[in-house]
């Protein structure tokens, strides 16, 4: 049976657990008085209508069975004549039959109530008790990776609660310190990576720019020793954004358009685009989508996803980049073609180091974190981003982000 819209009955708590379970327990206490009572009652007045008979019911050694036999005989008929006696007083005085009947009625009454009002006084206790309980909810969930130094501070006795409460400060405590740590990392890592590269750049111009001519042998290695040097330097580059991203360290936070983002993330891909001769198509809304956040962070995440659709393409292909407000949220849309996708295998592609392999797209670059950063990205200014493999080929990518109110051009430091 389907309940009304308007009742709205609370769920399995445990306030509401330990609130039946006060009721039950008085239910049952209660009944089980009631029962004696009861019981008692009877009892009494039974003895007191058979005491008088006197009690026949003794026997003496020596008798024989034919004697027992007789008394045994005597007695039936005495009692017999007991119940007749008994029910002749009942019927006599009909009075205390409807008083009994009466209390054990009222008794069933009281017994309702009282149960009623356990329930509710059970209802106030539980919340009570489980109120510490409560606030220590609401403060771990006001606490995140933000504000990891605030503390619960259970105040109170030593029991359990306050034991709870301080094992969960410890965690945070703990927490605050990992998170410090990884901080530091991400700050010191940049020069500390990078000096080496630097070097070994600087040794390899040194090498080639002596008086006498370097071997050809020399200038090839020298040139791969470059190139890979350029892929560590990208790879380093990446983790780094990847790790700011997932730290939410949002530095230069400004109100931009998304066009301008698209327009300038196009202009760096345009020599690998008319490398592969792609065909790009801008269908955005007129008034442009409007984001807050960190300008570097974005400008890397739109970057990323162009890239992806012009790195995982078809030679001869096509990308179509849609800009969008809807309500609160801005979003960036990006298609490509390609061939068909497995949504299993798409859904794996914001995990870092994941690729669908070279063998689809006939290249080898990437270095498999590009659709990660923008995940990190995305989630660390309260977006989201959604993969979705195309029917006809190619990948579809969904990047929703809180929008912003269109700025003045001071204001937003961009040209709208």
């Amino acid at each position: 049976m389907r309940l009304p819209n308007w009742v709205r009955l609370p769920g399995r708590t445990v306030r509401v657990r330990l609130t039946v379970l006060y009721a039950l327990l008085f239910l049952v206490s209660g009944a089980l008085l009631l029962a004696i009572a009861s019981g008692v009652t009877v009892h009494a007045v039974t003895g007191t209508a058979v005491r008088p008979g006197g009690g026949p019911f003794t026997q003496q050694s020596g008798q024989t069975d034919a004697v027992r036999i007789h008394l045994l005989q005597s007695q039936v008929t005495h009692l017999q004549a007991q119940l007749v006696q008994l029910q002749s007083q009942v019927a006599s005085q009909p009075g205390q039959s409807q008083l009994g009947h009466a209390l054990f009625l009222s008794s069933l009454i009281a017994l309702a109530i009282m149960t009623i009002v356990s329930a509710a006084l059970g209802w106030l206790v539980a919340g009570r008790a489980l109120r510490p309980v409560s606030q220590m909810t609401a403060a771990a969930r006001r606490i995140s990776e933000d504000n990891l130094h605030e503390r619960l501070a259970v105040a109170g006795p030593r029991d359990e609660l306050k034991e709870l409460g301080d094992t969960i400060d410890g965690l945070l405590a703990r927490l605050e310190g990992a998170f410090n740590a990884q901080r530091r990392f991400v700050a010191n890592a940049s020069h500390e990576l990078r000096t080496p590269l630097t070097t070994m750049r600087a040794s390899l111009d040194v090498a080639l720019a002596k008086p006498e001519p370097p071997p050809p042998q020399t200038v090839a290695l020298a040139g791969r020793l470059r190139a890979e040097l350029d892929r560590v330097d990208a790879l380093l580059e990446a983790f780094l954004m990847l790790a700011r991203a997932q730290h939410r360290q949002l530095a230069g936070h400004t109100a931009l358009p998304l066009d301008y983002v698209v327009q300038a993330a196009l202009a760096g891909q345009a020599a690998a685009i008319h490398a592969r001769n792609l065909t790009v198509q801008d269908t955005s809304g007129p008034g442009g989508a409007w984001v807050t956040g960190s300008q570097a962070l974005l400008s890397r995440l739109v970057e990323n996803v162009i890239g992806n659709a012009v790195c995982h393409n078809a030679d001869g292909g096509w990308i179509r980049i849609t800009t969008r407000t809807d309500g609160n949220r801005a979003g960036l849309i990006v298609e490509n073609g390609g061939e068909v996708l497995e949504q299993r295998q798409v859904d794996e592609l914001a995990q870092p180091f994941r690729r669908l392999g070279a063998d689809r797209t006939g290249s080898d670059q990437g270095s498999g974190l590009g659709l990660s950063i923008v995940a990190a990205i995305a989630e660390a200014h309260g977006g989201t981003l959604d993969l979705q493999a195309r029917d006809g080929g190619g990948l579809r990518v969904c990047v929703e982000l809180p929008s912003a109110a269109r700025p003045s051009t001071a204001e937003a430091g961009v040209p709208a």
